[in-house]
């Protein structure tokens, strides 16, 4: 039996209870306000899986990976308590308000060794080598949604998945990077050379301040990599960027327990490396921490004859005085020798008819040879040091005061050979003769979060001061002609005696001091604005102030060509979040400029080159944190480029353009299986600059066309826990490296290398071997020259955690 009711009695019914309902809810909302935090580990590491509970209540949550959460609750005066395995719990009084976010100081919390060991060989971990925040690219903390500017982040994670023992095998993970040069150990230049968007750049930057090496720069202490993109003068100033970004290198820091991992590898070409990461607090009261990586490392090479040896220790001390205030102290020590890659160059004003070649597969010779005996090397040291004082003004306000100082050294020989033919080069040596460059930095910032009118600001000012002191000496000889063709015996005239003999016997054919001292004052402020919660935008300025005291020659024994130049460098950038956290749409201007010194055909001094960038695209944070991606398409142009007048004169008014689209995707599909993929594509030529190349691409713009590739998948603990297997390559297009009318073209045909990895994770133990270059695939790298890269190698390892 039922009662039929009319249909208006119904829909009154229906109405007024739905009315109740809304007024309830909206009554029960309106007394409740949101509580939002963060969780570190002892290491400054975010803190995964933390419990946060409000004492005497059911409500909880737990931190994300990013170690943050967020807790809606009622008005009132509570306690929040965080717990973790392995982790002494905390507790932390709080008051809401209703209708209001109540942001709570961030909490550190110390978890013991073996539970960081769990950690890190959970294999479940979503989407582990995606980082989704900064504190280095923008100087200001910032979620990559958040953040105009693209970068890309090389995760410890990744490194260690792909058995990477060096930056520059590391940085084949970062979109649009491409190697030119192999690290030569030269003082001052002799770190690697790489391109990106079309421009040169080296790893110049370590925790953001000056930290040149001269040599390969071994992972040992590299807790990430953050590959920064386009003009990035603004906020890091001239000297260690370059107009396609920069390379940041951010390294590992002492935590609060004893924990750490001594590894052991080898491979052929008689690689041997030992390496180790120890921490340890060194007080009860875990206030003064120390850590410290070390690694030694020798391989020969795949080359007839050749090796590199390389030493490298990285002490770091933290202080913690007080809870406002910290301070440290690192060190970053290198010392080795090696003998240089085979090199090849192009004889000033010949043309590529003349010598009968246009393709690096066309050279008439062994891709092992080094046209010497193998005695040809020399050795290079870098003394760096770092001091970091972190001070709390306010929950709104800190300081940070950066000191660096870098030294670099390098004495010894460095061969290197021209294309005279197709089968014929001539032998040659630039050597350096105690080469030693400098460089001292001291650097104060001062960050703010605060609202203005109810807006959220976050700020950074700061004042930068860069001293370098160059003292470094080139001198070398030509020797003589050979063939491509002869045995490896048949160059073994070419040594370090015969060459020596040489040196001793007269003056060297020629010499190149590079001796100069120069300062750089720098000030720049920038800010992040919430006009809403979705939209952000962002401003930045900054003035620079060169003082060149002028280059010395030990001929004349004078110093000129002194100069003082000023330059200013403004960024700006919109973020709009289309998807709350999700999506964000952005659009940037960026700048970059370099100092230039002399005067055009009437007398006016040169002002600094300019280039600026326009850039729009879209960052995704998708699926839970499963899919992250940025897709971005970029114009730059560089202004104010000296070019020739006359026989005599130089004028500045030469520009180049660089267009181009890059994409990234790190994804975790599915648990255990990780992706991580990248494809550039980039266009660039000069414009009014002189007749032999306008409207051609630069050789020193490297491949148009490049992409990576990785694949990670770890097995389920239900199959078999810790074993995991990876895979993956590079591919770069044909690469013109002489692009003229009147010389011609040169190319470095296309090349496609891949590598696979396998490694099995005990709580202990870490077993792992890879395959690089599978295909043995030969293939070069350079800009306006060619040298052979490694063949194939197998390297395996075995790690001990503590």
């Amino acid at each position: 039996m039922y009662i039929k009711l009319p249909y208006k009695t119904v829909c009154s019914i229906l109405l007024f209870a739905i009315t109740i309902f809304n007024y309830n809810w909206s009554s029960a909302q309106t007394n409740k306000g949101t509580i939002t935090g963060s969780v570190i580990t002892g290491n400054n590491k975010p803190a995964e899986n933390v419990s946060v509970a409000v004492k005497g209540t059911a409500y909880g949550t737990k931190t994300n990976e990013e170690g943050k959460f967020k807790l809606k609750i009622h008005a009132g005066s509570y306690t929040l308590v965080f717990t973790h395995v392995g982790a002494k719990s905390q507790e932390l009084p709080v008051t809401v308000k209703a209708d209001e976010l109540t942001q709570i100081p961030e909490v550190t919390i110390s978890i013991t060794g073996s539970t960081l060991q769990q950690v890190t060989i959970n294999g479940n971990k979503t989407n582990k080598f995606s980082t989704k925040r900064s504190t280095d690219a923008a100087k200001i903390p910032l979620d990559n949604l958040e953040n105009s500017q693209v970068y890309s982040t090389i995760s410890k994670d990744l490194i260690t998945d792909q058995l990477d023992f060096s930056e520059d095998d590391a940085l084949k993970n970062a979109p649009g990077l491409q190697q030119m040069w192999n690290a030569t150990g030269r003082g001052g230049d002799g770190g690697s050379y790489y391109n990106s968007r079309g421009f040169i750049l080296q790893s110049q930057l370590r925790n953001g301040l000056a930290g040149n090496i001269t040599n390969t720069v071994d992972a040992a202490n590299i807790e990430s990599i953050e590959v920064l993109k386009g003009p990035s003068a603004t906020l890091f100033g001239s000297a260690f960027t370059s107009y396609g970004g920069l390379i940041n290198r951010i390294t590992k820091k002492p935590y609060d327990t004893v924990g750490g991992a001594v590894t052991y590898s080898a491979g052929n070409y008689h690689l041997n490396r030992v390496s180790a990461d120890v921490n340890t607090p060194l007080d009860a009261q875990k206030s003064l921490l120390f850590r410290v990586n070390t690694a030694f490392d020798y391989q020969g090479s795949f080359l007839e004859n050749g090796y590199n040896r390389n030493f490298v220790v990285d002490p770091s001390l933290l202080y913690k005085v007080n809870s406002r205030l910290s301070i440290s102290l690192d060190a970053e020590i290198s010392s080795g020798s090696n003998t240089a890659n085979t090199i090849y160059f192009f004889p000033y004003g010949a043309t590529m008819a003349s010598l009968g070649i246009n393709n690096a597969k066309q050279l008439d010779a062994n891709y092992r040879s080094t046209y010497s005996d193998g005695s040809l090397s020399q050795h290079s040291r870098n003394d760096n040091y770092y001091a970091e004082v972190n001070y709390k003004i306010s929950d709104n306000w800190t300081s940070k005061t950066n000191f660096s100082s870098t030294n670099s050294f390098s004495n010894g020989y460095d061969p290197y050979f021209y294309v005279i033919k197709k089968d014929s080069v001539s032998r040659n040596d630039q050597s350096t003769k105690n080469s030693k460059d400098g460089f001292i930095e001291v650097q104060e910032n001062i960050n703010g979060d605060f609202k203005i009118g109810g807006l959220r600001n976050r700020f950074v000012g700061g004042l930068d001061y860069v001293r370098q002191n160059s003292n470094q000496y080139f001198f070398g000889s030509s020797f003589d002609e050979v063939s491509t063709q002869q045995s490896a015996a048949s160059y073994d005239n070419f040594n370090s005696g015969s060459l020596g003999a040489i040196y001793a016997n007269g003056a060297p054919g020629f010499t190149y001091p590079i001796i100069f001292k120069s300062n750089t004052y720098s000030s720049y402020v920038a800010d992040v604005l919430n006009i809403t919660d979705r939209l952000i935008a962002s401003a930045a300025i900054r003035f620079d102030h060169f003082n060149n005291e002028g280059s010395y020659s030990p001929t004349t024994q004078l110093t000129t060509g002194a100069y003082n130049q000023n330059a200013f460098s403004p960024k700006f950038g919109l973020v709009y979040q289309l998807v709350k956290n999700q999506v964000s749409l952005f659009s940037n201007y960026q700048n970059g400029f370099t100092n230039e010194q002399g005067v055009d055909y009437a007398g006016k001094p040169f002002k600094p080159e300019q280039a600026n960038q326009i850039e729009v695209g879209v960052k995704f944070d998708l699926f839970n944190g499963r899919l992250s991606s940025t897709l971005s398409y970029y114009d730059i142009k560089v202004n104010d480029i000296i070019r020739p007048y006359d026989a005599l004169h130089s004028i500045q008014n030469g520009s180049q353009t660089s267009k181009g689209f890059e994409a990234e995707i790190i994804a975790n599909p599915f648990n255990g299986f990780n992706i991580v993929s990248g494809f550039a594509y980039n266009a660039s030529k000069y414009v009014n600059t002189t007749a032999d190349v306008d409207g051609l691409r630069p050789g020193t713009a490297a491949s148009p066309y490049s992409a990576n590739l990785w694949l990670s998948y770890r097995l389920p603990a239900t199959v078999l826990k810790g074993l995991g297997l990876g895979f993956g390559g590079n591919y770069a297009s044909d690469n013109e490296v002489v692009n003229s009318h009147t010389l011609g073209t040169f190319t470095l045909p296309q090349y496609v290398v891949f590598n696979a990895s396998a490694f099995y994770d005990f709580t202990k133990f870490r077993v792992a071997v890879k395959m690089n270059n599978i295909g043995d695939e030969k293939y070069w790298i350079g800009y306006s020259t060619f040298n052979p890269q490694q063949l194939r190698s197998v390297v395996g390892s075995v790690t001990y955690r503590f």
